[in-house]
């Protein structure tokens, strides 16, 4: 069975997901396919007020939710079948993704969405293995290192591989029982929406994940420089990065970033890991498209630690 498709018979889903709803907005930015160069419509921009509704949003919903409260085999299990929704809807995944971007639906449907949904399990297994340590003391005292969530999580991810970067900022995030306003890029923003979709048919909370559409400068900007934001993670150009942490310095104060800066190279770098083992192992792709190889790494980290001592 052939899985060339028509793209004009797709239906695509350009709006925002906040709290697990449909916001609609104008069209600013216009899409062309990369396979023809004809455009085929026109992206939204989410404001600086639809960016707040999105991270307030969240974080009521990681509050009424339980979520980070909730026993970890629970956040797993909701992973799971979100890992299992991705692998069944695999036909659609890749259409949406393969229509604005240059990614061949063959290597979409057979690698980066199986992939996708392995790397979610793998971190989901992280929920009740990440947690507290006792810490050497005297013997007269007793040390703990607690290990709690952020809470709400910002994410910016790139055009070249949109499944696969935002699966490795959502997996760990999740896991580790934050809550996360993801901006895709605004060329590649569709398999992100429908993954956001899946999420909440798997069973995880409304407004737990959110999508907002839109540029650097307005949409970027609003997510990083956001005060109710504790932590970013970032994917993209050296400009971009230099941009978005400059906002997140004006705004935000001192919160730990994290960042995956690229540019024209064969070697792209990864300058902040997570501190889990899986960031010693990458997980390489290639895009056919540009014939470089690129080493790509999960860039969201579980949860900060405090240590106690008595």
């Amino acid at each position: 069975m052939t899985s060339s498709f028509d793209p004009d018979t797709l239906d695509l889903p350009f709006h925002h997901v906040v709290g697990g709803e449909r916001v609609r907005g104008a069209g600013v930015i216009d899409l062309r396919r990369p396979s023809d160069g004809r455009r085929y419509g026109a992206c939204p921009v989410a404001d600086a007020a639809l960016v707040d509704r999105a991270v307030q949003t969240a974080k009521r919903a990681l509050k009424a939710s339980g979520w980070a409260q909730a026993r970890p085999r629970e956040r797993l299990v909701a992973l799971h079948r979100w890992a299992d929704l991705m692998e069944r809807n695999a036909v659609t995944l890749g259409r949406l993704e393969a229509v604005c971007s240059t990614r061949p639906i063959a290597q979409l449907i057979g690698g980066d969405i199986p992939v996708t949904a392995e790397q979610i399990r793998f971190f989901a297994e992280f929920a009740d293995k990440e947690g507290s340590d006792v810490v050497p003391t005297s013997a007269g005292s007793f040390g703990m290192t607690l290990t709690e969530p952020y809470g709400v999580v910002g994410a910016i991810t790139a055009w070249n591989v949109p499944l696969s970067l935002a699966g490795w900022k959502l997996g760990p995030a999740l896991a580790a029982g934050n809550a996360v306003v993801l901006k895709p890029s605004e060329m590649t923003p569709f398999s992100a929406i429908y993954m956001a979709e899946l999420a909440l048919e798997a069973g995880i909370p409304a407004g737990l994940v959110n999508v907002v559409l839109g540029d650097g400068p307005t949409t970027g900007a609003a997510l990083t420089g956001h005060p109710d934001v504790a932590k970013v993670s970032f994917t993209g150009s050296t400009a971009a990065a230099r941009s978005r942490s400059a906002s997140a310095k004006t705004s935000c104060g001192l919160f730990p970033p994290s960042s995956r800066v690229t540019g024209l190279m064969p070697v792209r770098a990864t300058f902040a890991m997570i501190a889990a083992p899986a960031a010693v192992e990458p997980v390489k792709l290639t895009l056919a498209t540009s014939g470089w190889p690129v080493s790509a790494a999960p860039v969201v980290g579980p949860s900060p630690r405090t240590t106690l001592t008595s």
